[in-house]
């Protein structure tokens, strides 16, 4: 197993947090959370500014939190992430088991049920977030803890069936929708059903939130497959190049669009949730992974230095996340000290929120180890 460079002293170790663990997962974790602040903090500006502003250069159209290139794409892989440190956490009861170990069929249900009591925890943790904060992706990613309480003893080809059935599902919907509309039958069941009932709940979880697990599970099940196979010596270039080819595929299908209905049916925008929008943002997720894997685990001398400081934000990214959130609420709700307006401001104001979200994470972990909302989550959780 990868571990940091012997430059770092006693001193520099968390009391709680081992830093033998592979730096890979925690530094792509940080880097996609880097990107998930940007996104939001641009997106929710241009809402508090009066809606979404039409992007007019090439730099806000590549920003544009909506339909821009970059748009859910960091959410994506922070999602594959979680796929792969479920396999970190769970291979040795998996592995112990299929030995035959004695204890390790009542160890293999114990995780079931700390993957439970974590996912429920961030469910609800999600749900008091949206209050303030509309389409985190906290309860979403709650939701799928769960079901990979379920998922991670399956086969590789299984938990790829499950992953493909999820994104096939939400093509379908998506289809059916439409011609719905064409029809012009209502559908207002399914994309708008009022906030107070409890098929609100199950349809924004399952088919409308802005995370929903059709077809967002596909990535929790990528990253559990790709968790596996971290052990094998070219699993890098596998990764790469399996990224590469998702994201050729969908860039080639997506330009045969020809009809309005093609547009929507191969469209790899993420509002339309379909196959081509999975491969291409899957395709960047596992080719971003790849790439920022082999500078972490290779990172030697001034590179350490680089990157501790984001593999330590990394394992703190839960408190992180909480932290951006009440931070935009306070300075720009609260005190109105941030005006929202254009994209300049949101990159200002991320690029400062993580100067000080990198510079107090580091600085906490290296005193007191896992960060504040760590603690309660594994209090909870287990």
């Amino acid at each position: 197993m990868s571990t940091i460079d012997e430059s770092l002293t006693d001193q520099a170790r968390p009391p709680s947090e081992s830093l033998d663990r592979l730096p890979g997962p925690d530094v792509v974790r940080a880097i996609a959370l880097i990107g998930v602040v940007v996104m939001n903090y641009h997106g929710y500006l241009l809402i508090r500014s009066g809606g979404s502003v039409p992007a007019s250069t090439a730099v806000e159209r590549f920003f544009d939190p909506w339909g821009g290139p970059l748009s859910t794409r960091f959410a994506a892989t922070f999602v594959l992430v979680a796929g792969v440190g479920i396999t970190l956490l769970t291979r040795r009861c998996v592995a112990e088991r299929a030995a035959g170990v004695a204890g390790a069929a009542a160890a293999v249900t114990e995780m079931r049920w700390r993957l439970v009591r974590r996912g429920m925890a961030l469910y609800v943790l999600g749900q008091v977030l949206d209050v303030i904060w509309r389409g985190t992706i906290i309860y979403f990613y709650g939701a799928m803890f769960v079901i990979a309480a379920v998922l991670f003893t399956l086969r590789s080809a299984w938990i790829v069936a499950v992953g493909v059935a999820s994104v096939l599902a939400a093509w379908w919907i998506e289809t059916w929708t439409y011609w719905r509309i064409e029809d012009g039958a209502s559908v207002q069941w399914l994309t708008n059903p009022g906030r107070d009932t409890v098929r609100y709940f199950v349809i924004d979880l399952g088919v409308n939130g802005t995370h929903p697990l059709l077809p967002w599970l596909a990535f929790l099940c990528a990253g559990i497959v790709l968790g596996r196979s971290l052990q094998t010596p070219d699993w890098g270039l596998w990764c790469a190049g399996t990224g590469l080819i998702l994201y050729a595929a969908a860039r080639l299908v997506n330009e045969l669009a020809d009809t309005s209905f093609t547009a929507q049916l191969l469209s790899d925008d993420s509002s339309e949730r379909g196959v081509v929008y999975v491969m291409s943002a899957l395709g960047t997720a596992l080719v971003a992974y790849a790439l920022i894997s082999w500078v972490a685990d290779n990172a030697r001398g001034v590179g350490v230095r680089i990157i501790d400081p984001l593999r330590r934000a990394g394992q703190m990214s839960l408190s992180i996340y909480i932290a951006h959130i009440l931070v935009f609420n306070l300075f720009v709700d609260w005190f109105g000290w941030i005006d929202p307006a254009g994209l300049d401001v949101a990159l200002w104001f991320s690029v400062g929120f993580w100067i000080a979200a990198i510079t107090g994470a580091t600085w906490w972990h290296r005193r007191f180890g896992r960060g504040p909302a760590e603690r309660v989550y594994r209090a909870i959780g287990g």
